[in-house]
């Protein structure tokens, strides 16, 4: 993961190329880089980008070229990035926005539109065509960002992070509860797993809260392991905030997970959030699987074999 580089002055003016795969969110992240004071320019073609480029002297820029241009060659693509960074006068930057297949054609299902290389052919054809296509600029992106665990929100949120324009030197934390049937989130730079505390969905009146409510959050810290863990995890976490920060980090990710990500990674998330918090750091907390609703009901978690008090490992 790669940041705009402050240091680069006003004399270096940014410019983002955004690419990637149809349906991973190119018009999302072309709209999130013109809130934050970017000129967007979409589905340029690539003949035109010198032209383009050469128009622009006072003003961020942030350009999308993708498989729908007409002349659109990655390789081509590739070669002109080599040449506009070689100008001292910009900061060039490669966003690439990827998805898994499964996500993709989902949402092309859900949208009821063809895929723009597979016309006339099924929806995974185009994807897996435009992935071969793309690879080289994956392979080279200065940032690549996976949206198929992402909100709308949590995107933008990302994006912010990344391409801001501002050159403020403190690092800015993102703490996010998890379920891990749903997967790890993707953009996570450090993850815990709490599945090992005593699990509150085994008790009924507790399931259907969360971890942010206090019931919750007093059955979680009853665990005899909670307090040590707490501690431990705080003891860990704090000598490496300061280190992000002299290396020029400027976003931290932290994933805190449980089987279904509703009570103990929830409760753990909101309490470290609060302690980053008190230690002056600006925190971000989010909780991406808490309202997601599963087919036919709450299900119970297939690593947990003790109920009720303490589980082995699962549980939400």
């Amino acid at each position: 993961m790669t940041t705009l580089d402050p240091s680069a002055g006003p004399a270096r003016l940014p410019l983002v190329v955004v690419t990637g795969l149809s349906g991973a969110g190119l018009s999302t992240a072309l709209k999130s880089l013109e809130d934050l004071g970017y000129e967007a320019v979409d589905n340029l073609r690539l003949s035109l980008l010198h032209a383009l480029v050469s128009q622009f002297h006072d003003r961020p820029l942030v350009v999308g070229i993708d498989s729908r241009t007409r002349d659109f060659d990655a390789e081509g693509l590739l070669e002109e990035l080599r040449l506009l960074r070689l100008r001292d006068d910009m900061a060039v930057k490669l966003l690439f926005l990827d998805a898994s297949d499964e996500v993709l054609q989902r949402r092309y299902t859900e949208t009821r539109r063809p895929h723009p290389l597979a016309a006339d052919r099924p929806v995974l054809d185009g994807i897996a065509r435009e992935r071969q296509l793309l690879q080289p600029l994956k392979d080279t992106a200065d940032e690549v960002l996976d949206t198929s665990q992402l909100s709308i929100h949590d995107a933008r949120r990302h994006l912010g992070q990344v391409f801001r324009l501002d050159a403020e030197p403190r690092l800015h934390i993102f703490v996010t509860s998890f379920s891990y049937r749903q997967g790890v989130p993707r953009e996570a730079d450090i993850v815990f797993d709490v599945r090992f505390l005593d699990n509150p969905h085994w008790e009924p009146a507790l399931r259907p809260l969360s971890g942010l409510d206090a019931p919750v959050a007093a059955y979680v810290e009853r665990d005899p392991d909670y307090a040590g863990f707490f501690a431990n995890l705080t003891r860990l976490i704090g000598p490496l905030l300061p280190r992000y920060v002299r290396e020029g980090k400027h976003y931290l990710t932290i994933a805190i997970g449980c089987t279904g990500g509703r009570h103990r990674s929830v409760h753990i998330t909101h309490r470290l959030a609060m302690w980053l918090r008190d230690h002056g750091y600006k925190v971000v907390e989010g909780h991406r699987d808490l309202d997601r609703k599963e087919p036919g009901g709450p299900v119970e978690p297939l690593d947990d074999r003790s109920r009720p008090g303490r589980a082995a490992s699962g549980g939400r």
